[in-house]
């Protein structure tokens, strides 16, 4: 049903698009068979308005991987560099909940290790909403911030960097095979709010794949049973995303660019000092306003990156049919 409904809402959107063209253009026409102006520019505003429409649909178009209409999880890890690459992790994740935020998507938080000073070392947070995961998923790698240092007394320009990784929930239909074998599972006292139980029972559930490597972690319940079965939902997300990877030449580079969160690896800067200027080194696409891309302005560097890669597979497609 959920597909249908999303199908029916494409045919409907362009359905409508073609029948204001029409009527704008016959607008157009009885205007200067009158020499009305002001008519004519009013329909000039309407068809930019139905061009730029057009434009997010034929974006929207481009999610047309597997998973891409999933929701997904977001985790950001702080690179080296202590408090100052603790602190941006932090902001990194604030970015993408605002941006979830002004997009009608849900945010739940999965779970988090604060860091020693401010900001925190890793975090996990779920996205649930109309094609999340085709979305985020142009947002990993390896970010890098350059400012002076609020920690610094001397107000020198620091450099820092984070990760950024994002794989879709597994639909219940997609069935993957884990054997209780490969697991270890282990226990923990959950960090933040709860009073008393956070501080005397250990709830907090992380599980590591010992053949691949992949580590989960849940501490969102007080319940250790249900932070057990949400984590291992996330192992078979994660096994999922890694077999998606295997599959698609683009996702495999995204992996490699995450293989030190450092120097030559970022694929995006945020420059607030000494000028103001964030760039994707991937699209060359640039913004003179950091502070409305922290607070969650990511749509054009998404849809530059999601049209780039969609480009790439197409081209290699094509060179492989010839």
């Amino acid at each position: 049903m959920r597909e249908r409904t999303t199908l029916a809402n494409q045919i409907e959107g362009v359905q409508r698009i073609e029948s204001e063209v029409e009527g704008t253009l016959e607008l157009v026409e009885l205007a200067e068979m009158e020499g009305d102006e002001s008519l004519v520019q009013d329909a000039v505003q309407t068809l930019r308005a139905i061009a730029e429409d057009v434009r997010k649909r034929e974006i929207e178009s481009l999610l047309s991987g597997e998973a891409d209409s999933n929701d997904c999880y977001v985790e950001v890890n702080a690179g080296a560099g202590g408090t100052e690459a603790q602190d941006w992790a932090e902001m990194l994740l604030r970015m993408y909940t605002r941006w979830a935020e002004q997009h009608g998507y849900k945010v739940t938080f999965i779970e988090g290790s604060e860091g020693e000073q401010a900001g925190i070392k890793s975090a996990t947070i779920q996205v649930s909403g109309p094609n999340a995961y085709g979305w985020l998923k142009t947002e990993a790698g390896v970010h890098r911030l350059v400012r002076i240092s609020p920690f610094d007394a001397a107000a020198r320009r620091q450099t820092s960097f984070a990760s950024v990784w994002v794989y879709p929930v597994v639909d219940d239909s997609i069935e993957i095979d884990i054997n209780d074998s490969d697991l270890r599972v282990d226990t923990f006292r959950a960090s933040g709010a709860g009073g008393q139980h956070v501080n005397k029972t250990d709830s907090a559930i992380r599980i590591t794949h010992i053949p691949t490597g992949i580590v989960v972690a849940c501490q969102t319940d007080r319940s250790q049973h249900r932070n057990r079965a949400k984590a291992m939902e996330m192992l078979r997300a994660r096994m999922y995303e890694a077999e998606l990877q295997k599959r698609e030449a683009a996702a495999a580079q995204t992996e490699a660019s995450k293989t030190d969160i450092g120097w030559g690896h970022q694929i995006r800067s945020y420059v607030l000092a000494p000028y103001q200027l964030v760039k994707d080194l991937r699209t060359g696409v640039e913004k003179g306003n950091p502070g409305a891309v922290l607070d969650g302005a990511l749509d054009d560097f998404m849809s530059a990156s999601l049209a780039q890669s969609v480009g790439a597979t197409r081209s290699e497609a094509s060179a492989s049919a010839q």
